[in-house]
């Protein structure tokens, strides 16, 4: 039988050759937002290694939306041509080239990984972060969030139009708006960081408000015959929060306004939260949403193996499987998974005589 992992997935108008996607990785190798060939290397090597679609890391929309002050960006027109050039290598390699548009509110302003990943303070380059409400991650933080003022909502809506706008000079044909992993879109719909009074606070209609703003801002520069992805965390890990029940109900609107599929990852919202770590532990979520809401889904999360993701998709679970660490890894996954499930892929000319062993 043949395998469903590397069977094509057609999106509107777009096609992926396979259901392995690079999920979005930051890499935090950028100065003032500007791709450089880091990214072309470490991106052209993952299209070249036989996945069908790559969704670059989270790009920032503006300066104070990086999580880093080193978070690649597409907040201004010079941006575009060093991404162009990614893309078009992308593109030359059968792979389709996506972008994951970002705003970190809270948790912006800290330093990368390898750094500490600590919160900056303005003497150290840091800047004065956003949320829904003035609520910290963490109580040693030194400065609390500002909360969003309705000029301060309009302005990040009027952000991720203009970084679409650029997306699509750029050469993108997925996008995915980040709404998980605790930035600011999911500060707005977790009411254990959303306590605001106003119509962007209390009710689900109201935390939701937000997600949907940018959504319809995004829409009217992302053309309607590529394909538009949603990252949420399908649960906060944490009493109270937000959790799988209100995941089906936003992506069932998600739906109707337009959206293909939900990535659906979870947490990363609250520093204490409780995350049962084992592989395959959001697959469920995925599951969920695919068949309460009606939705493409996309699995992720501690999934490793070729079997593994086979059999992801082939108990209906998810559409598309995507790697993250495991293809920091090996940026050739496809190309052994393949190997792993008997199935025949094209690879690069170049690299042919080592296809048998």
């Amino acid at each position: 039988m043949a395998s469903l992992l590397f069977s094509p997935l057609t999106i509107k108008n777009t096609t992926l050759k396979n259901r392995i996607v690079i999920s979005p990785m930051c890499q935090y190798s950028s100065i003032d937002g500007f791709a450089n060939d880091w990214h072309l290397v470490h991106l052209g090597s993952r299209a070249s290694g036989g996945v069908g679609l790559i969704i670059q890391e989270a790009t920032a929309v503006s300066p104070e939306a990086r999580i880093s002050p080193s978070d690649l960006g597409i907040w201004k027109d010079e941006h575009i041509q060093k991404l162009k050039t990614i893309n078009e290598f992308i593109v030359s390699q059968n792979a389709v080239p996506g972008i994951q548009l970002a705003h970190a509110g809270r948790k912006a302003s800290v330093s990368a990984p390898w750094l500490g990943n600590k919160k900056l303070d303005f003497a150290q380059g840091g800047w004065q972060t956003v949320s829904a409400s003035a609520v910290a991650y963490h109580d040693d933080e030194p400065f609390l969030p500002e909360a969003l003022d309705k000029k301060g909502i309009q302005k990040v809506i009027s952000d991720f139009k203009a970084a679409t706008k650029r997306a699509v000079e750029a050469g993108y044909q997925v996008l995915e708006i980040h709404g998980a992993h605790g930035y600011l879109l999911h500060q707005f719909l977790s009411p254990l960081t959303n306590i605001r009074t106003d119509e962007y606070g209390g009710s689900f209609e109201n935390r939701i408000r937000f997600t949907l703003e940018i959504l319809e801002a995004v829409q009217t520069e992302w053309p309607s015959d590529l394909p538009l992805f949603v990252r949420i965390s399908a649960t906060d890990w944490a009493e109270g929060g937000w959790n799988p029940e209100e995941s089906v109900k936003l992506s069932l609107i998600l739906k109707e306004k337009g959206v293909d599929l939900i990535d659906v990852s979870s947490g990363g919202l609250v520093s204490h939260q409780q995350i049962p770590l084992q592989p395959n532990y959001q697959v469920p979520f995925a599951e969920k949403i695919k068949k309460e809401a009606h939705i493409l889904t996309g699995a992720v999360g501690l999934i490793t193996e070729a079997h593994q993701a086979e059999t992801i998709l082939n108990n209906g679970q998810a559409d598309l499987i995507l790697f993250a660490r495991e293809s920091l890894r090996n940026p050739n996954l496809p190309l052994d998974f393949a190997r792993e499930l008997n199935e025949e892929v094209q690879w690069p000319k170049q690299y042919e005589r080592a296809k048998t062993r």
